[in-house]
């Protein structure tokens, strides 16, 4: 398959990957937060799409894992960034299997426990998916402004991942560390993504 084609796919299975998990994280897991027995009972149907878009965040996961790899498989960190994104994905099914369990749960303590457990091993996941953002950011050298948003968006997942289960009351310095993770994690992927669409294959096609 030519480079200018993987780039294509790998740019449209990030923007699915932006978009689903918007709306799961934003619209339904937070609602869900905010009024877990009100909205898993009178809301379900939402849940339940809400269910299936943090699964398409999984199996665009492994596409881009895949069209990456292929891209620029002549790197010597090539493998191990591949690795490092499937475990992601692997872990982030793993934390999906939760959210059905939630759905059929009849009080707020189970349907927030079972959202807790969830929160906990998709954590788990972005700590090995900061890894591959590191590596991806020197894997593509260029441009070099969005390898730079994506070592730091990578270094960032791993800080917050490691603050969670070091620091006590994380909570009081939650709102700095999630703007430490979304800005750079925003701009440098969903760059990458644009130039995945635009620009990345063309010279090689």
């Amino acid at each position: 398959m030519k480079p200018r084609t993987l780039s294509i796919i790998a740019g449209i299975s990030y923007l699915i990957i932006f978009f689903a998990a918007i709306f799961a994280n934003f619209f339904i897991l937070e609602s869900i937060q905010n009024a877990p027995l009100e909205t898993i009972q009178q809301n379900h149907m939402m849940v339940r799409f809400g269910i299936l878009a943090f699964i398409l965040t999984v199996v665009f996961d492994v596409v881009v894992a895949w069209a990456l790899f292929e891209i620029y498989k002549e790197h010597s960190l090539s493998n191990l960034s591949t690795y490092f994104r499937m475990m992601h994905a692997a872990i982030m099914g793993v934390a999906i299997f939760t959210l059905p369990v939630a759905l059929s749960s009849n009080t707020s303590q189970e349907i927030l426990k079972q959202i807790d457990t969830f929160n906990i091993i998709w954590l788990i996941g972005l700590f090995f998916f900061g890894i591959h953002l590191i590596l991806l950011g020197k894997i593509i050298g260029k441009p070099k402004i969005i390898a730079f948003f994506l070592l730091i968006a990578g270094t960032m997942y791993m800080i917050d991942t490691g603050a969670h289960f070091m620091l006590p009351d994380y909570e009081a310095y939650g709102s700095i560390f999630l703007a430490l993770v979304a800005i750079p994690s925003i701009i440098g992927e969903m760059s990458f993504a644009i130039w995945l669409l635009i620009k990345s294959g063309k010279e090689k096609s």
